[in-house]
């Protein structure tokens, strides 16, 4: 992911244009690794996301919505304090590096106007968001703060002088030519992408490799044109926000030659950077959180899946229970031929239309009565345990959907929705009760499924767990609304609250519930849908489940862009 100093670059230009003279209005902090700032300018409300997150560090307009805590971080509280209805004077990036400045008109406690400064470094694991107070040049307080122990060219505390980054004395491809970056280079040396990386402020691998590839390998003069071409693009400010799915997603707003992949072009980069991270930085903190609950549900699955193969080697040994009572037959029809001490004897098998002889094999120690008694004893255990085995087998098949079910829910879950996992297995049985105290005991809260808005202004429910797919399905929706979900495969349960609706909004909440199965990825995903009439929840079913009849099947290619379309 190329969040690198060119992107910075035209990323602010477009942060100049919409939200110099603005004031803040509001400021959030959703997680422990971002901010979210409401600012009106021009007329319009905009949400103006930092993060700090070590792997998705960045800063753009975005329209997803977050999820507030409660209690707001002692970091935010200082940010309200001090920035609330402040006027964004200047918005400017420090060089080519990945480091923004907000400059900020506000008013102190005693109402005396004062400046303040939002520095955001969006630089990996480094990233970090400041307020600094302009006159003095100290920092009032960061996101993450920083000690000497910590790093030793500088202090992250409040209180402390601001410094920069240290410089890594790289050029400034605004005010270089393609010359000076020959000079730089060594040609004898290889790997002239990481050299460039290396040389040319701003420059990510991607970009530096798209220069490489544009020159191949060919004079030093290509080298130079191509590097002018990137930089001429610099200067003018002209850009174009492109998302490259080739394998893996990428992004820049400078064309990318090397992708083969399919491409999507974007308006504004605000916009590409949105749609990009959007979700990325919620799923990396689900996995965080439900790391235990996935390996927990992954053993019970795979606990479950060893006990099915072993009922399925006792109903293949039951089997041959058969055999046995056609032995003790057999042994009891030609007991005078038998003596005490034998190891076998050959009878004549009569159930074989060709008579031909069989050898029964016999205990020796035994009398012929008690062979034959074994015989009978043997084939009545295999006949009990298979009639045993076999409605274990449809109990433990049960319980391997039923973990296959969650482990599909966890890869969409959100935050929130993990919770209700994790309720739900303790309501089950798997997981420990928590020792609620009677002062602090809440009423449960309800299920809230996610509502969608198809094209013809159709709400859509999805549930996201089995607790929200059970509340929407028996409790929300009406009798003549539509219920969806995937053909035998897991998934949620997507409800049409409407009697009538259009053939696009089916499509639609059909889409919907391919997305949010365990075919996301897939082409072609069959869906059921039938009234909500015809769907009934078996006594003592577990929770989500459910049967139906009626159905008829809809075939969708689920994508991400109409989900979000969907949910915007």
């Amino acid at each position: 992911m190329a969040f690198d100093g060119i992107v910075t670059r035209a990323a602010t230009k477009e942060l100049q244009e919409k939200l110099v003279h603005g004031k803040i209005n509001k400021i959030y902090q959703p997680t422990q690794t971002e901010l979210v700032f409401t600012i009106r300018s021009q007329g319009k409300n905009h949400s103006l996301l930092f993060s700090v997150h070590p792997t998705y560090a960045r800063l753009h307009l975005t329209e997803d919505t977050y999820t507030n805590p409660k209690e707001p971080p002692m970091f935010c509280m200082v940010l309200r304090k001090h920035l609330s209805g402040a006027i964004v004077e200047a918005i400017e990036q420090f060089r080519m590096e990945r480091i923004v400045t907000f400059t900020l008109k506000t008013r102190n406690e005693i109402g005396d106007i004062s400046h303040k400064l939002l520095i955001a470094e969006t630089m990996g694991k480094h990233s970090n968001v400041m307020i600094v107070d302009k006159e003095k040049g100290h920092i009032i307080d960061s996101i993450k703060h920083v000690s000497m122990a910590q790093n030793r060219h500088r202090t992250i505390l409040p209180g402390q002088i601001y410094k920069l980054p240290p410089s890594q004395n790289k050029l400034n491809p605004l005010e270089m030519n393609g010359e000076q970056l020959l000079r730089k280079l060594d040609f004898n040396a290889g790997k002239i992408d990481q050299q460039m990386v290396g040389i040319v402020e701003g420059f990510s691998p991607l970009i530096a490799k798209e220069i490489v590839t544009r020159a191949h390998f060919g004079p030093n003069e290509v080298y130079m044109e191509k590097f002018a071409e990137v930089q001429q693009r610099l200067v003018d400010h002209k850009y174009t926000p492109t998302i490259y799915r080739a394998g893996k997603e990428d992004f820049h707003v400078i064309p990318i030659s090397t992708f083969n992949g399919e491409t999507i072009r974007f308006q504004s980069v605000n916009e590409m950077l949105d749609a990009f991270y959007s979700g990325k930085a919620e799923r990396d903190r689900v996995k965080q959180q439900a790391k235990d609950l996935y390996r927990f549900i992954k053993n019970e699955k795979s606990k479950n899946e060893r006990k099915l193969k072993k009922h399925q080697q006792t109903i293949k040994k039951a089997e041959k229970a058969e055999h046995f009572q056609k032995m003790g037959e057999l042994l009891t029809a030609h007991m005078h031929l038998v003596k005490q001490g034998d190891v076998s004897i050959n009878v004549v098998d009569y159930y074989d239309p060709d008579q031909k002889e069989i050898t029964i094999e016999l205990n020796p120690n035994k009398s012929p009565s008690e062979n034959a008694q074994s015989f009978y004893k043997t084939y009545q255990k295999l006949k009990n345990s298979k009639r045993m085995v076999e409605k274990e087998i449809i109990r433990t098949e049960e319980e391997v959907n039923y973990f296959d079910q969650l482990l599909q829910q966890i890869d969409v879950a959100s935050v929130e929705d993990i919770e209700g996992i994790r309720e739900e297995l303790r309501e089950e049985g798997y997981l420990k009760k928590q020792k609620i105290n009677q002062k602090h005991k809440n009423k449960p809260k309800k299920p809230e499924p996610e509502n969608y808005m198809a094209s013809d202004g159709t709400v859509i429910m999805v549930g996201k767990n089995n607790k929200q797919n059970e509340y929407a399905t028996m409790k929300l929706a009406h009798r003549d609304d539509t219920w969806l979900h995937t053909k035998d495969i897991p998934g949620s349960h997507v409800i049409i609250r409407a009697k009538e609706f259009s053939e696009q909004t089916l499509i639609e909440a059909a889409e919907l519930a391919a997305y949010f199965s365990k075919s996301q990825n897939s082409s072609s995903v069959p869906v059921d849908y039938t009234k909500i009439r015809h769907v009934k929840k078996p006594n003592g079913a577990k929770p989500g489940y459910v049967t139906y009849d009626n159905q008829k099947t809809i075939y969708v290619t689920p994508s991400k862009e109409t989900v979000d379309k969907l949910r915007k």
